[in-house]
């Protein structure tokens, strides 16, 4: 997929119990940064297709901010999203799921989701700055590759 074919930089994967504490202000503080950020509460509006609106979103967007957590792990919905990130990563043959551990650790990943074990993660309670920078770094280091 060409860069013109990205409608945003980052999707933004998570259970709602998640939003209020960490992933709404994650998302606000990106795209105070100038990024481009697809997150439901933006994006959706009432009588949309929820399939068709977030499966545009999720292959329409540059990399795949996945906030892992207890509730992200309890919900087949976000679990959905995580398998088609990963199933684009394969296609696509490059890295685009950028995870961020909430309120986890090792041995909770290993029990849902093992083959993330092997990929740098970001943790949630370094605070929203500190895991914003990280991401705008990787994002826009990928900017000036391709």
């Amino acid at each position: 997929m060409s860069a013109s074919t990205y409608s945003h930089d980052v999707f933004i994967s998570h259970a709602s119990e998640d939003k209020e504490r960490f992933v709404r202000p994650l998302a606000e503080e990106l795209r105070a940064r100038g990024f481009t950020v697809w997150y439901d509460e933006w994006e959706l509006e009432v009588g949309d297709p929820l399939v068709e609106r977030i499966d545009d979103g999720l292959a329409h967007s540059r990399f795949g901010v996945v906030v892992l957590s207890p509730a992200f792990f309890s919900k087949n919905w976000s679990r959905a999203e995580l398998q088609a990130f990963a199933a684009l990563e394969m296609r696509q043959t490059r890295s685009l799921l950028l995870p961020v551990w909430l309120d986890l650790g090792a041995d909770e990943i290993a029990s849902h989701t093992p083959l993330l074990l092997g990929r740098v993660a970001l943790h949630a309670e370094d605070g929203v700055a500190s895991v914003a920078d990280k991401l705008a770094a990787k994002v826009s280091s990928a900017s000036c590759i391709g």
